[in-house]
């Protein structure tokens, strides 16, 4: 009985310890990641731009290539966007629409990733002396609920390597 009582003390100071932990985290997590592009920012707009296109380097298509993918009417620019639907659980379920389109400059988004609230998604294209600096970030409010503050901590490990793929994936499509 000794015992039951040590590991339920030691699970309430746990709880405790986190949810007193959560208030010194931002509900605000931001992740970003950059890559130079060999290629003029002409030929590297619209790879994003175009949400068709996304097919051709998303790294999540990658984990899941039979994910059933639906278009809206609009195929670029603002209010251009698509739903996803995936089995497997690190792709799920999603919408994404375009919100913001400057050519040749800068892509916003918002993304709805399984009904978990909407996070702002962002391109910025930039020249520069070898190609084209793309710069693609997502910032994500994760509320103040302390179980997803602390996920927050995760996120920029989770999402940034997925970041890095595409953004490989966009250079390997314009090289070639």
């Amino acid at each position: 009985m000794q015992a039951f009582f040590i590991i339920l003390g030691a699970l309430i100071v746990l709880v405790l310890g986190l949810f007193i932990f959560s208030f010194f985290l931002s509900p605000v997590v931001k992740v970003e990641r950059s890559l130079v592009v060999p290629a003029p920012v002409t030929k590297v707009f619209p790879l994003v731009n175009v949400v068709r296109n996304w097919e051709l380097w998303s790294p999540w298509k990658e984990q899941d290539p039979s994910v059933k993918i639906t278009y809206g009417e609009k195929e670029s620019g603002i209010g251009a966007s698509y739903s996803w639907e995936s089995t497997n659980r690190n792709v799920g379920k999603g919408h994404m629409t375009v919100t913001e389109s400057r050519p040749d400059q800068y892509i916003a988004t918002d993304i709805d990733f399984m009904g978990m609230g909407t996070a702002k998604g962002a391109f910025r294209f930039d020249p520069v002396a070898s190609g084209t600096l793309i710069t693609w970030s997502m910032t994500c409010n994760m509320g103040q609920h302390p179980l997803r503050k602390a996920m927050g901590l995760m996120m920029d490990k989770w999402v940034g390597k997925d970041f890095e793929k595409g953004l490989r994936a966009i250079k390997g499509l314009v090289i070639h």
